[in-house]
């Protein structure tokens, strides 16, 4: 059974949307959800991986890896049925290997949902996280920097008012710079008319402009305490005004990645088996000719099913 989609932030920014969403990135573009995990279920990683675990190369007789997938695929048939369920059928004359091959196709995907962010609540947390480790070490190069002016240049006492506006400063930067990642964020799962982006952009350019304000009101205040200073405090200054402002933003970052993973964990992305795969017996099959179970190869060996 593939998950089901709860109602996440951002996917009810997508709901927004009504016919739209169908046309944005990720999960949300594919007409039948199900749809992906079929196509995760014949990739060749999926593929490869059986290959290796059950030795097919052995059992088709073949040293070629091609020809090995080849021969998997022709004996697998991966279907998502009308009741929202995927189906993984097997045939081989392997009566044992049918059934282990069938549960190690679901085994595998619930791997590769595991490492791949096949959720659009997982793409968000994955954008934020790399984001997240880029201000961290940004943040850690800072101090870096920091410690070095300061070793070399030694401390220059800061009155408190340019104290006060180097804080405001480096906390309006970090908010201009999350608005400006919030909104990357969004752009694969929303128009630009949606109404939670032209909000977000709206704050983004009030933020800059009382950035601007604030940094042109203090252009020359700041040329004064360089003068008083000196050159090399002026340095010091630009430093702890650089780890501040890296300081918050790795802040705000943190904030909204621990958004991001709480909407991941509602989504609860996690395939689940419904009937584990059994291998059909000889005489249960030859009970219904019909069934499409009932196969002979050129020996008149019956070849067996295996289903999930």
């Amino acid at each position: 059974m593939p998950p089901q989609q709860s109602q996440s932030g951002a996917a009810a920014l997508l709901s927004q949307l009504g016919g739209v969403a169908n046309m944005a990135a990720g999960v949300a573009g594919l007409k039948n959800p199900n749809d992906l995990y079929v196509g995760m279920l014949q990739s060749r990683t999926v593929a490869d991986n059986l290959i290796a675990r059950f030795k097919l190369k052995d059992v088709y007789d073949t040293d070629s890896l091609e020809k090995a997938r080849m021969q998997l695929d022709d004996y697998t048939n991966v279907r998502a049925g009308k009741d929202g369920l995927i189906t993984i059928e097997v045939e081989d004359k392997n009566q044992k290997l049918v059934a282990n091959l069938a549960n190690g196709y679901s085994e595998e995907l619930l791997k590769l949902t595991n490492v791949l962010a096949v959720t659009e609540a997982s793409q968000r947390r994955l954008f934020y996280e790399q984001q997240l480790k880029q201000a961290k070490d940004n943040l850690a190069n800072a101090e870096v920097k920091l410690k070095s002016s300061l070793d070399t240049h030694g401390v220059i006492s800061v009155d408190a008012e340019s104290r006060a506006v180097l804080a405001t400063a480096a906390r309006l930067r970090a908010e201009v710079s999350a608005k400006e990642i919030e909104l990357n964020s969004m752009r694969p799962f929303v128009t630009t008319e949606n109404p939670d982006f032209k909000r977000t952009e709206e704050e983004l350019k009030s933020l800059r402009a009382e950035l601007t304000k604030l940094e042109n009101g203090r252009k020359g205040a700041a040329n004064d305490q360089a003068s008083e200073n000196g050159s090399a405090g002026f340095e010091n200054i630009k430093v702890l005004r650089d780890v501040k402002y890296y300081q918050m933003l790795y802040e705000l970052l943190a904030k909204q990645y621990e958004l991001a993973r709480l909407d991941e964990a509602k989504d609860a992305a996690t395939v689940q088996v419904l009937d584990k795969a059994v291998s059909l017996s000889a005489s249960s099959s030859r009970s219904d000719p019909s069934s499409s179970s009932y196969r002979r190869c050129s020996d008149l060996q019956l070849q067996l099913a295996g289903h999930i």
